[in-house]
């Protein structure tokens, strides 16, 4: 009752973020409501009401136990040493057998659609734009991240160079492939001046549709590149990240010498193969527009980057 009463709480506080309420609605918008990351992983205020400690009982039982479990050692110690201390310390450990993953498609690309949330008299608006995309063990997962840091992954992107250094319409966004086990979104965020909201849709639109179709320069892509070899050592400073690493591995299904070649693999993405994921992943006519902002003062103008339409939407995401 204590940690349903403090959930209950976030969700109420939550509605106040704009931020939150943006990215939780632009989720469920692209995915729907019957797929798994179209819902909010912190549950509703009716989901989490109606939650009993039976059912929490009964999802550890079914879920938790040493055939869906994997042990992660990074430290001044030996296989031998971790075995014996296992088998003295969770050797009796039993639970239900290995249940086989469930794997849902994420929705077919659909029409670009605008849609919004409307916060009455609110100063700045939250946008996203975006679409599913690609899972974290995908091969396409190197191009997609060396064209992203050009387009929005660092702070001399294309996108903050131009609607933040150029027309001082955010502090800053940023655009991103949000790599899940299942495809997760292409995503671009930020947070923007209120009566700038329909040309900072319109410029991150362009800024989509010009990596779409153009993908990057040779000078582009050999920033990037190098930008990410550069920082990647830095990912192995703690034992903490490295068990972190060795995480993604197990997680995701990648191979076990993933990070052996990680330099290797970066050093290999061409301009083509840049292109040819953006033409795969960047449409900006297949890609849903969510706004968080005063309706007044924004709906007309994006009536045009919906092809005449606005879908208003409540904070939850659900349509009014």
């Amino acid at each position: 009752e204590r940690l349903k009463a403090h959930r209950l709480t976030s969700l109420v506080e939550q509605k106040d973020r704009a931020a939150t309420v943006a990215s939780n609605a632009f989720m469920r918008v692209i995915y729907g409501e019957d797929h798994p990351y179209g819902r909010d992983p912190s549950g509703t205020e009716e989901s989490v009401s109606g939650l009993t400690r039976d059912d929490v009982c009964g999802f550890y039982a079914e879920h938790y136990g040493p055939s869906n479990a994997t042990l992660i050692v990074v430290g001044d110690t030996t296989m031998a040493d971790i075995i014996s201390l296992l088998e003295r310390q969770l050797g009796h450990w039993k639970g239900a057998p290995r249940r086989a993953a469930i794997t849902i498609p994420p929705p077919q690309p659909a029409p670009r659609r605008v849609y919004l949330i409307d916060r009455p008299g609110a100063p700045q608006s939250e946008i996203r734009i975006g679409s599913p995309a690609l899972a974290r063990n995908s091969p396409d997962y190197f191009p997609a991240t060396v064209m992203n840091r050009v387009l929005g992954g660092q702070f001399s992107s294309r996108i903050n160079m131009n609607l933040r250094e150029k027309r001082g319409l955010t502090y800053g966004a940023r655009s991103a492939f949000i790599f899940l086990k299942q495809p997760g979104p292409f995503m671009v965020a930020g947070g923007f001046t209120g009566s700038g909201t329909w040309e900072a849709a319109e410029q991150l639109l362009l800024e989509i549709g010009a990596m779409h179709r153009e993908g990057v320069t040779d000078e582009e892509l050999e920033f990037s590149r190098m930008g990410l070899s550069g920082g990647f050592a830095l990912s192995f400073e703690t034992p903490f990240q490295v068990a972190g690493a060795l995480q993604n591995i197990v997680l995701y299904g990648l191979p076990d010498d993933y990070y052996e070649r990680y330099i290797e693999s970066l050093a290999s993405v061409t301009s083509g193969d840049v292109m040819r994921v953006a033409r795969a992943t960047l449409d900006p006519d297949a890609m849903a527009i969510l706004v968080v902002a005063d309706a007044a003062g924004t709906k007309g103008g994006l009536e045009s980057l919906g092809r005449g339409e606005v879908i208003m939407l409540d904070t939850g995401g659900a349509p009014r």
